[in-house]
């Protein structure tokens, strides 16, 4: 009889603190972390440093296209002189177009990869910062949550959900 009634007691205590735990009020948020990044400064610096790492890239890109357009006009003209190209310089200028165009394929993939390993070593510290602000706005003000509405995984958002996004901006100082 006594373990019925303890059982009961502790059934009914365990209840009683789900019962308070369900009941504590979730306070959500929520950012556009897109918009915020695009207000802030430093990412504008990082965006003109990025920008003009791909306009050197893209010049050495014209200039490796610009050799190899005059080497396949001189073979496209070697082709229909008179008289005929013969069998072995045809084949070294087709090995050494292609090999120029294999180098310009290799250097547009190195390209890719050096502008994407400088994109994320300039905006990580932008990134970082940001991260930081929310964080701090979310701890200072009492969040349980922060939602990123920018990412697009955002479905709904609740009436009483907060847009984080002039907390964080006066923290950053920003306008």
């Amino acid at each position: 009889m006594r373990n019925k009634t303890a059982l009961i007691i502790a059934g009914l205590l365990v209840a009683a603190v789900v019962s308070v735990n369900a009941q504590a009020k979730l306070k959500i948020g929520y950012i556009d972390s897109q918009e915020l990044l695009a207000a802030m400064p430093e990412s504008d610096s990082a965006q003109a440093q990025l920008q003009k790492l791909a306009q050197e890239h893209e010049s050495t890109l014209d200039e490796m296209t610009v050799e190899f357009n005059k080497k396949f006009d001189a073979y496209k003209k070697a082709l229909n002189a008179t008289p005929p190209m013969s069998e072995l310089s045809r084949t070294t200028k087709e090995a050494e177009l292609q090999d120029l165009q294999d180098r310009i394929q290799k250097f547009q993939d190195s390209a890719q990869q050096d502008l994407q390993q400088k994109r994320a070593e300039l905006f990580k510290p932008v990134q970082d910062k940001a991260i930081k602000a929310v964080n701090d706005v979310a701890a200072e003000n009492g969040f349980t949550y922060i939602l990123d509405s920018g990412t697009g995984v955002v479905v709904y958002t609740a009436p009483d959900a907060v847009n984080i996004m002039p907390l964080v901006k006066t923290k950053l100082g920003l306008k």
